[in-house]
């Protein structure tokens, strides 16, 4: 039988996975649906991804639960974007599938949902249940988010559409509204309403204006917010209100506090509040009792007591040490007062006996309140976990208490009780002792004092017997806690006095509940009650009980209308006028078109934003008047030359004009009232001497941008409006009336995005065709020229376009100089020489890199001539004018400094010189990512000055055109230059600078030396640049036009001139908007990530070389309090043996930390955040045997002694001795090992240390080095003498070097501490590990204490002692 069913089990699942395969095969239907209809406030866009099979009855279906219509009570029409196309709506009662209706797979399908036969669709209830059991009615835990399984985690209340709270609950009763954490206000609020002896002594109240602010009045607020509850017709009303009188601002909202710490805090503030009125007593005539606390001597039986007042009575869930929790309230009653017998060192001094004496110490109820309240003591403090706890035990309450049970009357007849004080007035609303609490016991002058009561024995007695006969109560409030110590939510269940009906009050929602749903707040779980039990009982359980005296002379009912006072009907009138001037608002509100708004300034010439905001049956002609005043054009334009039109912002689109609608309502023109529109309006101005153009839908923009190839500029776009079916042909002849010129001679380019320059030269092609969008951009040449006749892409007008589309403007920071650059940028200066002599110094190159000698021919040819060439210079810097090393001589009638050479060095050794420059591959810097900060760089005293000047020189290729070449942004060409594009970064995704990348592997060279793309003209031109005030004192800036083709190789080189170094030597950071700056190094890569406007900082300093890294090198300090220092920055290079940069890294130490060593005396090893690694050998090679990256990180730690480690196959742990009977941690101490084998490490800490081998216990260190611990936590916390043989199992997993160990003598015994000395102890390591950053116990999350300031302002605070 069992196989039987196992292989049906298997036959549906493969039936289940055959139709999900087939689903999976099967083409889906992309729908997307706009409501463009006025039911909701706010309209959305609903997507659908349905199979094509699905048929029409289920997309109208799945359409109406998804936007929550009624389904047949809307239509669906194709439309396209906002533009309905096809107004026959479609069949819902189709047999059809969405494929056969016309929907295509793969593609979007716009529809359009709309109202049915011209009414509104109606909206679905949002309560799907009707009867009183439905899940919704019957849910009165916290609501689960949308979507998710209801979980009693989960405390964020369910998300309520707008008009959800405009309508009142069936039940009603009005909810509260949650401002974020206030639920436990909220369930107090509501249980406070709900009690009519408190309500209708708080309508009794008038508040006098005269006298107090009314929003800083809490009794005021409370009456408001009582008047709302019982008249407004919303769902849910807020109460900040109430709580800006408490004087609390918006981050209050954001802290949870308990409930019953409210409940007394408030109840302090209204009575402070009510002095010298009416109510001054109401809270103590409602919620105070009275109890003795008394100690009675068990020899003479004296008693000694004194009377407390008390507004609510805490019952323990669980005995302290006990591993059961009681059963009910009833027996945590007893439990409180039970008493406790004082013998021993808690013996009680007797006054009458003189001695200290056993004793029975316990309380005694005097007297019940009329509104009992019960705090369920479900929140303590685990000592053993050091943590806040929740007990969720079992703890039953009936619905009717008896509480004569627990007032002893027989007591009241004792002639021993003899001293008695009445501290009622000092500790009113409190109560001090639980059954547990020892507080008197060792204090003798607490019990004495003179009885305050005038009333006899008798008197008392029959009292006491008055009360016990009618101390019968009803429960008709729960407040509910659900979560856990660290937070959680509250809601109230409470009893309706008017109909005995049990209702959830959860924030907004108001449900009826049963007595069932009740008992469901007992607690705890169904099994027995263990001490484990409540870790896996519901968190969802009662936390407060109110219960109401039952005596009919008292029990009051609510007030009706007609009995309220005259300033509570003149409140609720005022109130209700109120509720409808803002359901008249909102109604406005919901009737208001709000749409984005666009205005080109006629005068200031920049695009103006606002929102317009216009009622829906305000005509066009209206919303122009509110337009022009919310621009403020007054001024600038008549009224009459400015109107409205349909604008597409993004593509900069004017989608259609209103002709003649002057007096048609925006609510049609827009397509009703939406949250958001999908596309804009723009203000359009005209002079009085104009005329408007007509838009009409379906025109396309087009901007015409005319290219003047003499001048080589790019003239200012002018507007034409074009049709997509349009031809080529008839395009041009709409473009030659627009701009005058010849439509025969005429080329049109159309750039459909970046870089892509499109000719169109075949007139019979649509615009459509050809890839017209709604917004176009083109270009357009008419001459005679001979250009006409070449290849497009190597005509005149390809190569100026592409230098327009591809031109940016920088700002680049240039450095402070710094001691001997003066002369270099002398030198540069001079080598810029005349502009004059720039057609003899410079030829175009025509052909590409690869045509220039071999590397080893320029090398044998140049090396006489650049010596000569070096010395020169040289000469001429130490003899040259000192003026030309001033700074005004750095920018002075400098446009292109790489394509100016002084007459004094030939053209033929300028090209040498560049030559030599291409033809190296080993002088090209390679990437290395840095985000090290700009304020600690140490590499600008670090210039090598191996680095020969003639590294500088660019890759120029001078341009026989010297004359300026115009263009539309104001540039020109003067300077154009040759750029060795790589291919393959063509069609390579572009990468930031910060991007995680490798140093040392990229060049834009082959191994021959070669560019491996081909040669083309780049552009380049720079200018001072005067910067804003605040950039820096004396800073100098340039403002570069360069084409973003470039590398940053050669862009590099450019700015050599105006550096005054090498490339070699000055960096190049990024400036992001945040002001943050990163290092810019890859020097293959182009500058095509950078933008318009973009800032770029120049810092002198050592630049990396191809297969070099920066590395930051810190100081390993295991013995000191910080054990990572910072020395300084380092560069390594690939190949380069450990050895070999300890060597460089000798003269740095000294020079820059003051560390005079020897090679043998420190070492090199891996850090990886703050912890010590593997230990790098001499012999090691980065790369081959370490692996290095870039901004890589490395330990340098100064050896005691010889070095140790010769082999991979040795491991360096650092031990640490624990001495427990001293409380003491020793200092580290390295020990290596010949194997991972535990028998050695033990041999070698019992050499170390003197502890005989069989008593070495280990542990392994936690954490990030040092693997701090607190000493009170050492001895047990941590995993001592683990059963393995080797290092490298688990649980130690130690396999490399720098692991922690901590060891031990485990016959030592752990020091005795007393109270004083384990406090004094952990105040010092809390001290000591707080520095370190390490955590010594459970720190919980603070809390803000709960205060009501009664004078509105939080700088006070009269509620609490």
């Amino acid at each position: 039988m069992f196989w039987s069913c196992r292989q049906s089990i298997f036959a549906e699942m493969k039936k289940k996975f055959s139709q999900v395969e087939s689903a999976a095969e099967e083409p889906r239907v992309l729908c997307i649906i706009q409501d463009t209809t006025n039911s909701k406030t706010v309209n959305e866009r609903v997507t659908l991804n349905l199979p094509a099979s699905t048929p029409l009855k289920r997309l109208f279906e799945d359409v109406a639960s998804k936007v929550g219509y009624v389904n047949g009570t809307f239509d669906l029409m194709w439309g396209n974007g906002d533009n309905v196309i096809d107004m026959t709506p479609i069949d819902q009662n189709s047999d059809k599938t969405i494929l056969d209706a016309g929907f295509e797979p793969g593609k979007k399908n716009f529809l359009h949902l709309i109202d049915k036969d011209g009414e509104q669709p109606h909206t679905m209830p949002e309560e799907s249940g009707t009867t009183e059991d439905s899940a919704q009615d019957r849910f009165i835990g916290p609501l689960p988010r949308e979507g998710s399984v209801g979980c009693t985690n989960d405390y964020v209340s369910q998300s309520y559409s707008y008009s959800s709270v405009l309508s009142k609950s069936e039940t009603g009763y009005v909810g509260l509204v949650n401002q974020a954490m206030t639920c436990y206000l909220n369930s107090l609020l509501q249980t406070l309403f709900m009690t009519p002896e408190f309500r209708n002594a708080l309508y009794k109240w008038e508040f006098e204006e005269s006298e107090e602010d009314p929003v800083t009045s809490i009794p005021y607020q409370l009456q408001r917010l009582f008047v709302l509850l019982q008249t407004s017709k919303k769902r849910a009303i807020e109460t900040t209100d109430v709580t800006r009188s408490f004087g609390w601002d918006s981050s209050e909202a954001w802290q949870q506090h308990d409930v019953q710490e409210l409940c007394r805090v408030m109840f302090d503030a209204l009575e402070q509040k009510w002095k010298q009125t009416e109510q001054a007593d109401l809270i103590n005539q409602l919620y105070q009792g009275k109890l003795k606390d008394y100690v009675r001597c068990l020899e003479c039986g004296y008693e000694g007591w004194r009377i407390d007042t008390y507004l609510d009575i805490p019952l323990v869930i669980r005995p302290y040490g006990s591993n059961q929790a009681f059963a009910s309230v009833e027996e945590a009653l007893h439990a409180f007062i039970q008493p406790e017998i004082l013998d021993g060192p808690n013996q009680y001094f007797c006054e009458r006996c003189k001695k200290k004496c056993d004793a029975r110490k316990g309380l005694r109820f005097l007297h019940f309140p009329y509104l009992l309240t019960l705090q369920l003591k479900r929140f303590d403090f685990d000592y053993t976990t050091m943590h806040r706890i929740k007990l969720n035990d079992r703890m039953t309450f009936p619905e009717e208490l008896d509480m004569s049970v627990f007032i002893d009357v027989e007591d009241e007849k004792s002639p021993q009780t003899e001293s008695c004080t009445d501290s009622g007035a000092e500790n009113e609303g409190s109560c001090h002792s639980d059954q547990m609490s020892n507080d008197f016991s060792n204090d003798d002058g607490v019990d004495e004092g003179i009885c305050l009561e005038s009333n006899s024995t008798a008197e008392r007695i029959s009292k006491a017997g008055s009360e016990k006969s009618s101390l019968l109560y009803e429960l008709f409030s729960v407040m509910v806690h659900s979560g856990s110590a660290a937070g959680g939510h509250y809601y109230a269940c409470i009893k309706s006095f008017s109909d005995d009906q049990w209702y959830s009050f959860n924030d907004q929602h108001v449900s009826k509940i049963t007595q069932e749903d009740i008992k469901k707040t007992y607690g705890g779980s169904s099994g027995s009650r263990g001490y484990y039990s409540s870790a896996f009982a519901s968190s969802t359980n009662a936390y407060m009980l109110i219960y109401r005296l039952k005596d009919p002379t008292r029990n009051a009912k609510f007030l009706e209308a007609h009995e309220y006072p005259e300033h509570i009907k003149q409140l609720v009138q005022k109130e209700r006028e109120l509720e409808e001037q803002e359901k008249r608002q909102r109604e406005i509100e919901r009737n208001t078109c709000k749409i984005k708004l666009f205005c080109m300034h006629p005068t200031k010439q920049i695009m103006m934003e606002n929102k317009l905001e216009v009622h829906k049956d305000r005509t066009l002609k209206e919303a122009v008047e509110i337009a022009y005043k919310l621009m403020d054009l007054e001024e600038a334009v008549p009224l009459d030359c400015c109107r409205l039109v349909k604008y597409d912002e993004f593509h900069d689109y004017l989608e259609r004009s209103y002709e003649g609608e002057e007096d048609t309502p925006m609510g049609l023109l827009l397509g009703g009232v939406k949250s958001t529109y999908m596309f804009d309006l723009l203000l359009e101005t005209r002079r009085p001497d104009q005329i408007f153009q007509c838009y009409k839908p379906g025109e396309v923009m087009v901007k015409v941008h005319v290219v003047d190839l003499k001048a080589e500029s790019v003239s200012p776009p002018i507007s034409v409006r074009a049709y997509l079916n349009q031809t080529v042909s008839e395009f041009k002849q709409l473009i030659s009336k627009a701009t005058n010129l010849s439509a025969e001679t005429m080329r049109v380019v159309l750039e459909r995005c970046y870089n892509d320059l499109r000719l169109l030269n075949i007139s019979s092609k649509t615009l459509k065709t050809e890839g017209f969008f709604r917004s176009n951009k083109v270009f357009i040449e008419s001459s005679e020229s001979l250009d006409r006749h070449v290849a497009y892409t190597d005509s005149h007008l390809w190569k100026l376009l592409d230098r327009h589309a591809n031109t940016i403007r920088l700002y680049v920071s240039l450095p402070e100089q710094s001691p001997g650059s003066q002369l270099r940028r002398a030198v540069y200066h001079k080598a810029s020489g005349d502009a004059g002599n720039l057609d003899e110094a410079c030829e175009r190159v025509k052909g590409p890199v690869g045509n220039m000698k071999s590397v080893e021919a320029i090398l044998e040819e140049s090396t006489e001539k650049l010596k000569s060439l070096s010395l020169q210079q040289q000469q001429e810097g130490d003899n040259g004018d000192s003026s030309k090393s001033t700074e005004a001589s750095d920018f002075e009638n400098i446009e292109s400094p790489l394509n100016e050479i002084d007459s004094s060095a030939s053209a033929e050794n300028r090209e040498l010189e560049n030559q030599i420059q291409i033809s190296d591959p080993e002088n090209l810097q390679s990437e290395e990512r840095s985000d090290s900060d700009v304020n600690n760089d140490r590499s600008t005293s670090s210039v090598d000055s191996d680095i020969l000047s003639s590294s500088h020189s660019s890759d120029t290729l001078c341009n026989v055109d010297n004359a300026p070449l115009p263009l539309a942004n104001g540039l020109d060409s003067h300077s154009i230059t040759s750029s060795r594009r790589s291919k393959a970064n063509q069609g390579k995704k572009e990468t930031w600078d910060t991007a995680e990348e490798d140093s040392g592997t990229d060049s834009e060279y082959d191994e021959s030396g070669k560019s491996r793309g081909e040669a083309q003209y780049m552009y380049f031109k720079s200018e001072p640049y005067a910067a804003d005030e605040g950039s820096g004192e004396g800073q100098k800036w340039l403002m570069v036009h360069v084409d973003k083709r470039i590398t940053l190789s050669a862009f590099k080189q450019h700015l050599e001139p105006f550096v005054g170094v090498p490339s070699s030597h000055f960096k190049v950071f990024r400036v992001y908007a945040s002001n943050q700056e990163f290092e810019s190094v890859r020097l293959n890569e182009t500058l095509s990530s950078f933008s318009d406007d973009n800032k770029i900082t120049i810092r002198l300093g050592r630049a990396l070389k191809k297969g070099e890294y920066r590395v930051k090198v810190y100081q390993l300090l295991v013995n000191e309090p910080e054990p990572c220092k910072f020395l300084l920055d380092a560069v390594f290079a690939k190949g380069m043996t450990v050895r070999q940069s300890k060597e460089e890294l000798l003269p740095q130490l000294r020079e820059q930390c003051g560390l005079d060593l020897t090679i043998d005396r420190f070492r090199l090893r891996k850090k990886t955040w703050k912890n010590p690694g593997t230990v790098f050998l001499d012999y090691h090679i980065y790369e081959e045997d370490i692996n290095i990256s870039s901004n890589w990180e490395v330990f340098l730690e100064i050896l005691d002694g010889v070095e140790k480690m010769k082999s991979m196959s040795q491991l360096a742990v650092l031990s640490r001795r624990w001495r427990p009977s001293e409380m003491k941690l020793d200092s580290f101490q390295e020990v290596v090992l010949e194997s991972s084998s535990v028998e050695e490490l033990k041999e070698k800490l019992s050499e170390i240390s003197g502890i005989p081998l069989e008593n070495i216990e280990f542990a392994k260190g936690r954490g990030t080095f040092p693997c701090d611990i607190s000493i009170l936590e050492i001895h047990q916390d941590l995993d001592w003498n683990p059963k393995v043989s080797t290092l490298n199992v688990w649980p130690l997993y130690i396999c490399d070097d720098g692991a922690v160990i901590f060891y031990r003598d485990k016959t030592e015994e752990l020091m005795e501490l007393t109270d004083e000395q384990r406090n004094e102890l952990m105040k010092k390591e809390s001290s000591r590990l707080q520095k370190t950053g390490h955590r010594v116990t459970y720190s919980p999350r603070k809390e803000k204490a709960l205060k009501i300031y009664l004078d509105g302002a939080p700088n006070k605070d009269l509620t609490q002692d």
